[in-house]
């Protein structure tokens, strides 16, 4: 079967596929938010310490297991352990990323409702966040727009799977991150040509360390780890196509770069134009789809900048679905020797099912909710919470303590044995971090996450 499966056709195919999947809703959506409400540049600060920290380090990790084995997260973790333990461990990522993806869909269709809404004009007179608020509160509320858009973006995500690694995948991930990088420029330029954009410019770059405290930082620590998509086997999955020929240490500083990169591009192109503009920074989730609609509609061109705007969050979240999808139907072609199609069909179809509650969560299923929370946050708590810091906390202790450090060297060296002939040190730093200080702080965020820290 590993003779048979499939693989990337170039390295770059993989890297953007795999920046892909790092880049998404959290980057576009997530970060600029809670910079905002975190004080901004000493946030941003904070953060990449501990993308540094926790990021890179399990992400290398990751990518390792997948392009060792060249399997999914369920036979990966048998193969090096020949345990049920760890066995368990790989379905769990499985399990992830089928739950993720069945909320993550309805929040994806709501940016391609918002290009359409964009074009149809209903963008384009608001005064204040508020009238975007009324607007979002009917769309999302409405059955048929959220149940139609949610059918929509799956269908893209499940054509793209369908046609496989290569002329799925990686094919539509050359072509949708180069667009996104574009139209990042784009609004960025806009951002900064704004009159009073230095502002927002200054609130994301200079730091004011009072905003810092705790909380902020374990926001930091929690950020950092889910935005490269950690602990949900994506990585692990998309690390299994790769050649042993290219180093995992460069690919992987590579996606933690372009994350990275354009998680700050989305936040230069935000905060210039909610400061030129006179609103808060720091309206939290609200700031996409209720204070940005009245800063675009307040600006020269905003109509087309809306446009843009939603454009990149719709293919920012499309590039993570994919990958999402793929973890599930990897396990199914590698374990279970389903064909690609049989897997997609019946597997994405069920993820679509269970995705339909979380989208009725917004109106029909609204007044249903058990501990205060509804059907879409249960499912997002569940996996978002608990199983992705349990998955990440659980390949940094398999790579870290129970795979043969000798074995794991080896690995790693593949496709980069000049990298470790030049910095001796980089095995003794990244083993310590994997070892000592990433379990601890992962088991914090953890923690965090269940409110018990």
């Amino acid at each position: 079967m590993i003779q048979n499966r499939e693989r990337w056709g170039s390295k770059l195919g993989f890297i953007l596929a795999a920046a892909g999947s790092a880049v998404g809703l959290g980057n576009i959506w997530k970060f600029p938010y809670i910079a905002g409400e975190n004080g901004g540049a000493a946030f941003v600060f904070v953060y990449l310490i501990c993308i540094g920290i926790i990021g890179f380090p399990v992400l290398i990790s990751e990518i390792l297991i997948g392009r060792t084995t060249q399997k999914n997260p369920v036979g990966a973790f048998a193969m090096l352990a020949n345990s049920k333990l760890w066995r368990s461990v790989g379905f769990l990522g499985v399990i992830a990323g089928f739950m993720i993806l069945s909320f993550y869909s309805v929040i994806g269709g709501w940016t391609i409702g918002y290009v359409i809404e964009t074009l149809r004009g209903s963008l384009s007179d608001f005064h204040n966040p508020a009238e975007a608020g009324i607007l979002f509160n009917q769309l999302s509320g409405s059955v048929l727009w959220t149940i139609s858009y949610h059918t929509i973006f799956f269908g893209f995500t499940m054509f793209i799977v369908m046609r496989g690694v290569q002329g799925g995948i990686e094919r539509s991930s050359k072509i949708m991150m180069p667009i996104l990088l574009s139209i990042l420029i784009i609004l960025m330029i806009r951002g900064i040509t704004l009159e009073g954009a230095s502002k927002g410019l200054a609130f994301l770059w200079v730091p004011d360390w009072s905003k810092i405290n705790g909380q902020s930082i374990l926001i930091a620590l929690g950020h950092a780890f889910f935005t490269l998509s950690l602990g949900m086997g994506a990585m692990l999955t998309y690390g299994s196509y790769m050649s042993k020929k290219d180093s995992v240490v460069n690919a992987a500083a590579q996606v933690v770069f372009l994350d990275t990169l354009i998680a700050l591009m989305a936040g230069v192109a935000i905060f210039t134009a909610v400061f030129a503009s006179g609103l808060d920074p720091a309206a939290g989730p609200g700031l996409i789809f209720k204070t940005l609609p009245a800063v675009f509609a307040s600006m020269t061109g905003g109509t087309f900048f809306a446009l843009l705007f939603f454009l990149l969050l719709a293919i920012a979240a499309l590039t993570s679905a994919i990958s999402l999808l793929e973890v599930v139907v990897a396990y199914f072609v590698d374990e279970k020797e389903w064909t690609r199609k049989q897997a997609v069909l019946i597997f994405g179809g069920s993820i679509y099912l269970l995705g339909i509650p979380s989208a009725l969560s917004f109106n029909l299923m609204s007044d249903l909710t058990l501990y205060g929370k509804t059907f879409f946050d249960i499912v997002d708590f569940i996996a978002s919470n608990v199983l992705l810091p349990f998955g990440g906390l659980m390949i940094a202790i398999f790579v870290g303590w129970v795979w043969s450090r000798t074995e794991v060297m080896n690995a790693v060296k593949e496709g980069a044995e000049s990298l470790f002939e030049s910095y001796p040190w980089f095995e003794g730093l990244w083993f310590i971090f994997l070892k000592f200080i990433a379990p601890v702080l992962i088991t914090v965020v953890l923690l965090n996450s269940l409110g018990i820290v």
